[in-house]
């Protein structure tokens, strides 16, 4: 340990034994109730220890793995906990997570994902319309400036917006044909540009 180092430590303890002498001359008549609460500082700063050393863990499991993109332009997407693939992509420079669904014919973004992106649901005209899980339901198309993933970028993309509720907005089939080859090989998609 440097000195520096050592120096620092040695502050710290001389400092943390003059605030809990402190506390224990205060609360020298009831020394259990100042056990205790010394008792849930120390797990909550155990607790808040251990939060930070999990925070990458904890993000992972919550957004699920991230797609790599390979030196050769291949895009390796692992399988979520959930079966499905999930890939962020850059839309309009805004990260949007989408699943991937080989049954939607085209990029549909949700709502709440269309108005992230710079686009007003509310203006839209929708005049569409796709046959869905949940029935029918009306769609406006629009146009995306950008959607990238690594180096890999496509510029005035078509697009559609849902009107209906939707959880995930869905990288359909008009993206996945840019590709040249799409494979599964277990717990995970390759997608070759």
């Amino acid at each position: 340990m440097e000195n520096d180092s050592l120096a620092r430590l040695l502050y710290l303890v001389l400092l943390g034994s003059a605030i809990g002498g402190y506390f224990i001359v205060q609360n020298r008549g009831n020394l259990s109730r100042l056990a205790q609460q010394g008792a849930i500082w120390a797990f909550i700063f155990i607790g808040a220890i251990v939060a930070v050393g999990l925070w990458d863990d904890l993000r992972r499991t919550v957004d699920g793995p991230r797609a790599t993109v390979m030196e050769s332009g291949t895009i390796e997407v692992p399988r979520a906990a959930d079966g499905h693939f999930y890939l962020r992509l850059g839309v309009n420079d805004t990260p949007v997570r989408f699943v991937v669904d080989t049954g939607a014919s085209g990029i549909v973004l949700s709502r709440e994902d269309a108005r992230r992106v710079g686009l007003d649901p509310e203006s839209l005209d929708y005049w569409g319309e796709a046959n869905t899980a949940n029935g029918m339901v009306r769609t406006a198309r629009v146009r995306l400036d950008s959607l990238s993933i690594g180096g890999i970028s496509d510029r005035n993309v078509t697009a559609w917006v849902n009107d209906g509720q939707m959880d995930q907005s869905l990288l359909g089939m008009s993206y996945l044909q840019r590709f040249a080859k799409i494979e599964i090989a277990g717990s995970r998609m390759l997608l070759h540009r």
